[in-house]
């Protein structure tokens, strides 16, 4: 499974990454799940989107140094993997709940619109 991310999802994981110590390998453990069931296990992932081969999930993310599950994480899974240049998993969004209450609907309607 290929996984990558948008710099916006960079940005975020760096500021977030400063205040809890554990989500480089939080994010490990994460891509473990994910290459075994890219749509998640469980009712922790929820499907936002689809369109065409490419679905939008929003997930619960579990942090260590949280001790909670207040970290939501968006990516986007590519479902056709017939085109070799097509990546399995991308990272769009990951943030502290209690800071934004929703995901930033914009950017996965921005991500939608340059895949298609």
């Amino acid at each position: 499974m290929n996984f990558r991310s948008i710099t916006e999802f960079q940005k975020d994981f760096r500021k977030l990454s400063k205040k809890f110590k554990s989500l480089d390998s939080d994010l490990i453990e994460f891509k473990k799940v994910l290459s075994e069931a890219p749509l998640g296990i469980g009712k922790h992932f929820n499907v936002i989107t689809k369109a065409g081969s490419i679905y939008i999930i929003k997930a619960r993310f579990f942090c260590k140094s949280l001790k909670k599950k207040d970290l939501r994480i968006i990516y986007a899974y590519v479902e056709n993997h017939q085109v070799v240049e097509m990546i399995g998993i991308e990272f769009l969004e990951i943030y502290f709940k209690g800071n934004k209450e929703k995901e930033d609907r914009q950017r996965i309607r921005n991500y939608l619109e340059n895949c298609s």
